[in-house]
């Protein structure tokens, strides 16, 4: 059994050498790391090829142009040469033994074809903010709702349920919820997610008015496409947070609402223990 994983990157020159390397530092082995340039315009792409350049495992894929998330992630299955496909941001991190917790649970699991994880937010210099996971394994994807625990850039699949359910292209910021809603309502989403946080979520300081608009916005049309029956609360309270961000945009409090999602209490020891990891991911 071996993993193909996938990077796209866009002008990601501050983080994307970190990225790498917390593939490289994997406990599992037997994986190849696809690299996808989106038309960066930074060092983005010199970092990528120095790095393919050291390890026959790693490609890169550059044809110049932008074509967003949806497509080069269509790409990147598409590209993969193995019978698992797992993803992440190129300006994140993974723990050392993502690959190898995410695999063995469907090796063992096989009436599963997704597996996600819980997620550590960080902040621009690696400093924990929060944590982010399920208290047990959860597997309840039978209706279409407005939110489920899943970190998308977590998730480990079988490519042969990527090859039958590809992403919507047309909805850059909405692709993963689109793609659930769809599956869904297909009886096509055999998830699971794991309460292991295994994934280092870069997301403080880089939350915009912007994409949380244009997200909401997405996420409500594809909600009232799938649902079948929408319920007014979640189309009213959708609205309503809309709203919300666009007064917390003008009082210049975006960040802060987007901080509320971590837990408050942070256990020391745990941060203690993943403060280590990071460390021992981004040293050389």
């Amino acid at each position: 059994m071996k993993i193909s994983i996938g990077i796209p990157f866009f002008n990601a020159e501050l983080y994307l050498a970190d990225s790498i390397k917390s593939v490289i530092k994997q406990s599992f082995n037997d994986w190849e790391l696809i690299l996808v340039d989106d038309g960066s315009t930074d060092q983005s792409l010199d970092i990528a090829k120095s790095f393919a350049e050291k390890d026959s495992r790693i490609r890169l894929i550059s044809d110049g142009n932008n074509k967003k998330l949806p497509a080069r992630l269509n790409q990147i299955i598409q590209e993969s040469k193995y019978d698992y496909v797992a993803r992440m941001d190129a300006d994140d991190l993974i723990h050392p033994d993502r690959l190898k917790i995410q695999i063995e649970f469907l090796e063992k699991n096989p009436e599963f074809d997704l597996v996600s994880t819980g997620v550590v937010s960080i902040n621009d210099i690696n400093q924990i903010r929060g944590i982010r996971c399920v208290n047990s394994i959860y597997t309840d994807f039978s209706i279409v709702k407005r939110n489920y625990p899943i970190v998308h850039a977590s998730v480990l699949a079988r490519k042969s349920w990527y090859n039958r359910n590809k992403y919507d292209v047309s909805l850059p910021r909405s692709e993963d919820f689109e793609l659930w809603c769809r599956t869904i309502s297909n009886s096509d989403l055999k998830l699971a997610v794991l309460p292991e946080a295994l994934y280092y979520y870069r997301e403080e300081g880089l939350v915009t008015y912007e994409k949380l608009k244009r997200s909401y916005e997405d996420g409500l049309k594809v909600y009232r496409k799938y649902s079948g029956n929408p319920n007014m609360k979640v189309i009213i309270g959708t609205k309503l947070r809309t709203l919300l961000i666009f007064i917390l945009n003008k009082l210049n409090l975006i960040q802060k609402m987007a901080n509320l999602r971590n837990r408050k209490y942070l256990d020391p020891k745990l941060v203690s223990y993943h403060a280590r990891i990071i460390n021992e991911i981004i040293s050389k």
